[in-house]
């Protein structure tokens, strides 16, 4: 009995564990940039077709569901899902957004991550600098951060100013939000 009971407390730990350890999936890119900007770190986008594509769903359980992505992700980027689901509805403004995206980085397949920084707006449109892309990599976690590490490393952090003015735009969002 005492061999169950300490099992069952084991298990129990484990999930509160694994429940704990939930990485933030942005998906409102400009909402993303502002974060990339204040936290100094590179733009992780993944395209993803969450409810039917096999290798994405194969890319999360494999690589990002996995203890050693979400300490990395958490350290390195910010991380947004840009998703072309069949059966789940979105908004249309996340579904142009999406596309826009989806046809700025040339993406032909999913899934795609793409490592970028968020530059200075050309004509009121977002510029992104690619610091890398890559796809499904078979070998778990392990492999697949050395390739990221990779993009990771050609990010040059942001200016004082460029942080600085992200801050002011991201409380200011804020309070605009409390009114409405």
């Amino acid at each position: 009995m005492k061999k169950l009971f300490i099992t069952l407390l084991l298990v129990v730990s484990s999930m509160t564990i694994q429940a704990q350890e939930k990485l933030t999936w942005h998906t409102n890119i400009d909402e993303a940039i502002a974060v990339s900007k204040t936290e100094n770190k590179p733009l992780f986008l993944f395209f993803t077709g969450s409810d039917w594509c096999g290798w994405c769903i194969r890319l999360q359980n494999e690589v990002f569901k996995t203890p050693e992505f979400i300490a990395w992700a958490k350290e390195n980027v910010v991380l947004v899902e840009l998703d072309f689901p069949r059966r789940t509805p979105q908004s249309d403004a996340l579904k142009i957004q999406n596309s826009q995206l989806q046809q700025f980085f040339a993406i032909r397949g999913y899934p795609s991550v793409r490592i970028a920084k968020a530059g200075a707006p050309v004509d009121g449109k977002t510029s992104f600098e690619l610091l890398g892309e890559t796809g499904y990599v078979a070998g778990g976690p392990t492999v697949w951060l050395d390739g990221a590490n990779k993009m990771v490393a050609k990010f040059v952090p942001y200016t004082a100013e460029e942080q600085k003015t992200a801050k002011k735009a991201t409380k200011k969002k804020k309070s605009t939000k409390k009114k409405a």
